[in-house]
């Protein structure tokens, strides 16, 4: 069953067209990786996936529905249903906030608990993502960028989306620390059934979480296929050019 899709989107800033004709499907468990050169789309569609823009052409569908930005009870059910972990673990966690703060805040922003019930909530995500008892209580700051980034794992999480969206999640974290953080992604999934959409230049981080890849040039969906075909045999030269360009972590 197809749960999150793009079909036939188009984008533009300003006269640049930034994606033309994209089609990607997404079924409930699946995981796939987007893959391309800086300003190929891949932020663009991202954003488009997440909801927080609209395409020009085409539309984005979530569980068979087409997202429509302005009806606030259907982006309030989006919302629970597919959640975002970001690049960088030092910007995307509010220094302010206490642990339990940044986890709890999606439960209570979209209703679905609060007081005890979400304490519990946010208890069981910590240690879902190997996190100590007493992180709760802490402050971003004293957490490793390892550490930090299981901590935007566990506020995706909290709210048991079914899809995971993961914009270059290991892309500012050593090489020891991205493959265990790629290591609890996919028991995450394996676990929950999470649908996973990797958007990523790092076809080493691709490979070892994606069962389908999705190759942008341009804008364009230029090659797309399950995963260990396109990198064991591309069909398109800027895919070998990708394959041979960019470093990659081996598979966990």
């Amino acid at each position: 069953m197809t749960l999150l899709e793009a079909r036939g989107v188009d984008f533009s800033y300003g006269k640049r067209l930034t994606l033309s004709g994209v089609d990607i499907a997404v079924s409930a468990g699946e995981s796939v990786g987007i893959v391309g050169e800086s300003g190929a789309g891949k932020s663009t569609l991202l954003a488009l996936l997440l909801g927080l823009a609209s395409p020009q052409r085409g539309e984005v569908r979530f569980d068979g529905e087409p997202l429509r930005l302005r009806d606030r009870a259907l982006m309030r059910r989006f919302r629970a249903g597919v959640q975002a972990v970001f690049q960088d673990p030092y910007s995307s966690l509010d220094p302010r906030q206490r642990v339990d703060r940044i986890v709890a805040e999606p439960l209570e922003s979209l209703g679905l608990a609060r007081g005890e019930e979400a304490r519990q909530r946010v208890r069981e995500a910590l240690e879902s993502v190997g996190l100590p008892e007493d992180a709760a209580e802490r402050y971003p700051h004293e957490f490793s960028g390892g550490q930090r980034q299981r901590i935007a794992i566990a506020r995706a999480t909290v709210v048991q989306p079914r899809v995971l969206i993961a914009d270059e999640p290991v892309s500012a974290l050593d090489v020891s620390t991205r493959t265990q953080v790629i290591e609890l992604v996919n028991e995450l999934r394996a676990e929950h059934g999470l649908a996973l959409v990797m958007v990523s230049h790092d076809l080493g981080a691709v490979a070892a979480t994606c069962e389908r890849t999705v190759v942008l040039e341009a804008g364009r969906v230029v090659e797309a296929g399950d995963t260990a075909s396109v990198l064991a045999a591309p069909r398109e030269t800027y895919t070998q050019r990708l394959i041979a360009a960019i470093p990659r972590l081996p598979t966990p």
